[in-house]
């Protein structure tokens, strides 16, 4: 079987769809002996040379700008992926939205509902194309991948798609190369929030927390990493400005070689987003042993579980508490790192690439019956 994956999301800086579709292709890969391959394109960006040894996979590039690309893709349909890069038996897509196709099953992948929820936080070109069409794109797709239960559970109710085709496939835990060995509390680490800056993930309420924590004269430190987006302005300027500025430090992206040592240094990680389909920052994070402290919305719960504490996104009081707590109370903050680090061992992705594995192979199966 020849599998073609969609990995634009990881050619650049790669935020949480980028990261899920390279380790998956790298966990599929490691456990199967199909045929993939990963389709990139865009008019500058080239792929590493080293990237086929690193994914264990073909790599088919071409100079294409992506707008231009995905606008033909989801707009007129055309040109089919064969075109591009040869024949397939299933086309996999990164995003909701299907890649044309002569003959292959086509697979698309649907993290979260957000974009129809709330059209207005999202970037143009999903405001443009995903709430009108993917319903449509996924009720058509031969298989629906996801990344949590939750999210499975609303691509059948909300979108109307048939409940066996669409497969929870979550992220695997990382395997660190010193951390995660037992609860990691540094005495003097920092309050870590890290994703892409955009207005899902709520930034100013941890603002906010750090205001009332300056007020009281307290010695925590946030650090905030990520690419920023149009929406981080505002944040970014009041965290240059008193009282914040001598207690917000901004890294902007952090690349792969800089990820452990970012947690390394970290008391805690604050995840306080309005809305999230898997939060693959929190697994990192259980996984190294860092206390996490995040929203109760989207698949936060179900990923988290007891692994860390929930509160209310717009909580301000709640969040200042929980996070002068978890920077002086050394017991409950290794208690804290103690059960993330419990809760990262429910997620391998050698179980997940098996569950893919099942979604091509059925996907393949339901194009054939076309």
């Amino acid at each position: 079987m020849r599998i073609l994956v969609d990995y634009r999301p990881a050619l650049r800086a790669r935020t949480g769809v980028g990261e899920y579709i390279r380790a998956l292709v790298r966990a599929y890969t490691a456990t199967h002996d199909d045929d993939v391959a990963v389709f990139t394109s865009s008019w500058k960006d080239r792929p590493a040379a080293a990237l086929r040894a690193e994914l264990g996979a073909a790599v088919v590039d071409r100079h294409v700008p992506v707008a231009v690309l995905n606008y033909l893709w989801h707009r007129v349909e055309w040109p089919p992926v064969e075109s591009l890069a040869g024949p397939a038996d299933v086309v996999h897509s990164a995003h909701p939205l299907l890649i044309p196709s002569r003959r292959a099953a086509q697979v698309v992948t649907i993290h979260d509902l957000f974009f129809l929820d709330h059209p207005e936080r999202v970037r143009n070109e999903i405001r443009r194309d995903y709430p009108a069409l993917a319903p449509l794109h996924a009720r058509r797709a031969d298989a629906v991948i996801t990344s949590s239960v939750r999210t499975q559970r609303l691509i059948v109710e909300r979108l109307g798609v048939a409940a066996d085709r669409v497969y929870c496939c979550p992220p695997g835990a990382p395997a660190w190369k010193t951390l995660g060995r037992s609860p990691h509390v540094p005495s003097h680490g920092y309050v870590l929030l890290l994703g892409t800056l955009e207005a899902r993930k709520n930034v100013g309420v941890i603002l906010d927390a750090f205001v009332q924590l300056a007020q009281r004269r307290s010695a925590a430190k946030l650090v905030i990493a990520g690419g920023a987006t149009a929406d981080a302005n505002e944040w970014l300027a009041r965290a240059s400005q008193s009282p914040l500025k001598s207690h917000v430090e901004y890294v902007g992206y952090v690349s792969d070689d800089r990820r452990e040592p970012l947690f390394a240094g970290a008391r805690a990680l604050v995840l306080p987003s309005l809305d999230e389909g898997f939060g693959l920052t929190a697994l990192e994070a259980m996984s190294a042993g860092v206390p996490v402290l995040a929203s109760n919305r989207g698949s936060l719960p179900e990923v988290i579980a007891s692994g860390g504490l929930l509160l209310e996104p717009d909580d301000v009081d709640a969040w200042t508490s929980a996070i002068d707590r978890v920077t002086r109370d050394d017991g409950w903050a290794r208690e804290l790192g103690c059960a993330g680090l419990e809760r990262a061992k429910m997620f391998t992705w050698e179980g997940t690439a098996a569950r893919l594995g099942q979604a091509y192979r059925e996907a393949l199966t339901r194009r054939g019956s076309r």
